[in-house]
């Protein structure tokens, strides 16, 4: 496993473990408990992410991107979608050409 699979596992695990959590001492189990702010601030911090990207600045860029997988990984746990079910659609596609999988999806 990388470091980076690691750290994303552990991360998943300690965010599955604040849903139910107390709102007012978790900032996890306050967007876990409300998709709409967990979906807005993955938003923002996507913008945030493609911004220092844009400006070339490398640690804003590695620092955003913490933010933005961190966040993602928020709003699927609230949604209810799983690490499993994001891998079989990633495995699904793989060895096929970004283009082909893309003409093949419905309008």
């Amino acid at each position: 496993m990388t470091r980076f699979a690691s750290v994303v596992d552990r991360l998943a695990a300690t965010i599955e473990s604040r849903r139910g959590g107390d709102a007012s001492t978790s900032y996890t189990a306050q967007l876990l408990g409300n998709l709409d702010r967990a979906a807005k601030k993955l938003g923002e911090e996507a913008v945030e992410t493609v911004i220092a990207a844009a400006q070339g600045d490398r640690d804003a860029l590695t620092a955003e991107s913490a933010d933005l997988i961190y966040h993602w990984l928020v709003l699927i746990a609230a949604a209810g979608v799983s690490l499993d079910e994001v891998a079989e659609r990633l495995e699904a596609r793989e060895g096929v050409s970004g283009l082909a999988e893309k003409a093949a999806r419905k309008p």
